[in-house]
């Protein structure tokens, strides 16, 4: 398994005060944020387990989903929502961009 699983693990933890004060105000933001953010998790994990071609799809659909976390901090940022640090997903993202070459 990519070192990178656990800090996206650790990231998706972190994230749970933050949705939680999303949810408060905007319930579909937080939904589609929770998604996202496991998605990152799931993908890694599936594409650890696979080979060729599938892997990078799955860490593929893990970079999209990471970015998408992402956009979903920032709209939550800017609609006052939460303020929370996405250096983490920035890791992790990075880390996905270098694999998926």
């Amino acid at each position: 398994m990519l070192r990178i699983y656990d800090v996206a693990l650790k990231a998706l933890e972190e994230m749970r005060p933050a949705v939680a004060a999303i949810e408060s105000r905007d319930r579909d933001l937080a939904r589609q944020m929770r998604r996202a953010a496991s998605s990152v998790v799931l993908n890694i994990a599936e594409g650890s387990g696979s080979s060729g071609g599938t892997r990078r799809e799955r860490y593929r659909n893990a970079l999209g989903s990471a970015r998408e976390v992402v956009a979903c901090i920032d709209v939550a940022r800017a609609w006052g929502y939460a303020n929370m640090d996405s250096g983490a997903l920035r890791e992790v993202i990075g880390t996905l961009v270098n694999i998926t070459r």
